[in-house]
């Protein structure tokens, strides 16, 4: 018989009031907040490590992205925090400046995201193809995984039955019982088992030194001029459109798992204070996290902002005052999450044969593009930016051959009249062959040029259009365009015979 709880809409079940009236739905997202945030923390060294700076600063970040986002983020329920695609974007700033000016260019960075989220930046999603959001989502799985394999290689044999019963336990237990998440249950028995047996494993310990006092405030100490702003401003720039990416394109993966809208451009201005916030309490910036996210929403069940505010929360307990227990963490046991995660992350029914059978091969092919520059290069905005562009090469290509010139000739007024309709969207694509498709030497000589069924797009087409009726004029003849609709004709009369010869 259906409670109370499970008749929620993905709407309501979003609600932090509804789901504070409900302890089971409040014991769901208490423990969804406790395994993110174990996650996190060999995550936000690892990520400290690689952007050259104190493990501190990764996990600070953390603590106060996820924090902040829950307040003003624009998706509930979604991770943000220190992520490697901000400290690869922002090492060479570290190496070649030092921490002071890489804290100035998070700042900055918070900043240019919240003026891009303000202009509407977000909007700009509409824009991405199916594809390439399925190409994300898989790039993003394998990248997961990928950064699993360094945890065992060189280690000791016994890590990996440890993984394997990892394994068993994340994607078994769910078969069972939903009651606890299967990661936590993970990490708490092989925790256990390496203490009891005493093995010896890597652990969370070993990633780097845990901090043991709260986040202050913090101001960086760099000369407030215009030479320090063009230091730090390609930095802050780049950090700040690899994180909305991430982040905006993590937004729309979690509406499609929860069947609910977010607010895109909260998200966006959201995400830029967060890091500003961050940048001030000593932190290292960051963005969406798609792997937490997933733990959050699809491995854990989340759904509400709490689960994103304990996740920080927890995080922060957890290496301030349990810093020795956390330390103990066998790295098999996370390393066994993310596994899952990443195979839970990864769309197995685009590459599917029948999928593939079905799908056009220039989807395909975009679908792949992307995955294969973002594991390439590991950089998600290069990887989406070249499937986009991939994408539009292959609509600009299929479009133009959608438009067709038929041709009658007819008698009228005593005289041969020669009529062309063109049907289709003219744009540079298609355009560019529409002055093959007339017979300018052996027409009569009035021609008259339909285009009721068509639409000009761009100067190109009007350039086409100039050179048409040039050649015809060249040949004696009389060429008529009619049928044009009002907004071709507004753009023809502006630029008709002003393009120049050749454009």
């Amino acid at each position: 018989m259906p409670t109370a709880t499970s008749a929620l809409t993905p709407v309501e079940r979003q609600s932090v009031l509804k789901t504070l009236k409900s302890p089971r739905l409040l014991k769901v997202e208490v423990l969804a907040g406790l395994v993110v945030a174990l996650a996190l923390i060999p995550e936000a060294i690892a990520f400290s490590i690689i952007a050259g700076v104190d493990p501190r600063l990764g996990l600070f970040a953390s603590f106060t992205m996820a924090v902040s986002i829950a307040f003003l983020g624009g998706r509930p329920a979604m991770i943000s925090a220190a992520t490697g695609a901000v400290a690869l974007v922002i090492a060479p700033l570290v190496a070649s400046h030092g921490v002071e000016y890489f804290i100035a260019a998070v700042i900055l960075g918070g900043i240019f995201q919240v003026v891009l989220g303000l202009l509407g930046v977000a909007k700009l999603m509409r824009f991405i193809p199916r594809s390439v959001m399925v190409g994300f989502v898989n790039a993003l799985a394998i990248l997961i995984f990928l950064s699993q394999v360094p945890e065992l290689l060189g280690v000791p044999w016994m890590v990996y039955p440890m993984v394997a019963v990892g394994l068993l336990i994340v994607f078994g237990l769910p078969r069972f019982t939903k009651a606890v998440p299967a990661p936590l249950v993970a990490i708490i028995v092989l925790t256990i088992f390496t203490v009891v047996a005493a093995v010896s494993v890597p652990t969370v310990g070993d990633k780097g030194e845990l901090p043991d006092s709260l986040p202050s405030l913090f101001f960086p100490n760099v000369p407030f001029t215009l030479e320090t702003f063009q230091i730090i401003a390609p930095f802050a720039l780049a950090l700040a459109l690899v994180g909305l990416l991430e982040s905006l394109m993590t937004a729309k993966l979690v509406d499609d798992i929860t069947d609910t809208h977010s607010d895109k451009t909260r998200e966006s201005w959201g995400q830029g204070a967060a890091n500003i916030i961050t940048g001030f309490f000593g932190g290292m910036g960051g963005c969406a996290m798609i792997g937490q996210t997933m733990i959050n929403v699809k491995a854990s069940g989340a759904r509400t902002r709490i689960s994103t505010f304990l996740a920080g929360v927890f995080l922060l307990i957890l290496v301030v005052s349990l810093g020795d227990v956390v330390a103990i963490i066998p790295m098999a046991a996370l390393v066994a999450v993310m596994i899952f995660v990443s195979v839970a992350t990864f769309d197995w029914h685009s590459i599917h044969p029948a999928t593939l059978k079905r799908m056009p091969r220039s989807e395909t092919i975009v679908m792949v593009s992307t995955v294969v520059v973002v594991v390439w290069t590991h950089n998600l905005a290069i990887g989406v930016g070249v499937g986009v562009l991939v994408a539009m090469v292959a609509f600009a290509r299929r479009v133009a051959h959608f438009v067709t010139v038929e041709r009658t000739v007819s008698t009228h007024d005593g005289g041969e009249v020669a009529t062309y309709v063109v049907n289709g969207e003219l744009f540079f694509a298609s355009s560019n062959d529409l002055y093959t498709q007339f017979e300018y030497a052996t027409d009569p000589d009035r021609v008259v040029i339909d285009m009721h069924a068509s639409h000009l797009w761009d100067a190109s087409t009007i350039a086409a259009l100039d050179a048409i009726t040039e050649k015809y004029h060249h040949h004696g003849k009389e060429v008529e365009v009619i049928g044009l609709n009002d907004a071709s004709v507004l753009m023809r009369e502006r630029l008709a015979g002003k393009l120049g010869a050749g454009h």
